[in-house]
């Protein structure tokens, strides 16, 4: 377990003297089950801890977005320059790991000052994701 984050994933046959390990197995993020988690909507991949929430006062292409300081289980595409709502950012589109589907951007960097707390920040579309464990 490292800062919160426990990994699980394991390779069939793992224990046996002849077990051997998959070429392209990915590991996935599972996040403590007693945290409120926000999961892939698809694939229900863990995607973030709702005690990393920023925001809920984001707009994506499909609808209410949700700004978190960090994830899990997403990867990144390149960093493009692009106009939003709130000016000029260099953004990457992020997606879940285990599905694919795009979920968002993360911001890479902010060209006016009062946008600089996004850098490094994602954004998540609603339309992508789903709470689990513990909402009540």
């Amino acid at each position: 377990m490292r800062d919160g984050v426990t990994k699980r994933g394991g390779v069939a046959g793992e224990g046996g003297a002849a077990a051997t390990r998959a070429p392209n197995k990915t590991f996935q993020a599972y996040l403590p089950p007693a945290h409120r988690t926000y999961s892939c909507i698809h694939c229900r991949a863990h995607l973030a801890s709702h005690d990393e929430l920023i925001s809920k006062s984001f707009q994506g292409s499909q609808g209410r977005a949700y700004l978190f300081n960090s994830v899990v289980n997403v990867g990144c595409g390149p960093a493009e320059e692009r106009v939003l709502l709130t000016g000029l950012h260099a953004v990457a589109d992020i997606y879940c790991e285990c599905c694919k589907t795009m979920l968002g951007w993360k911001y890479e960097h902010a060209f006016e000052s009062s946008q600089k707390y996004k850098e490094g920040k994602f954004i998540i579309e609603l339309a992508h994701m789903v709470k689990e464990n513990g909402w009540d």
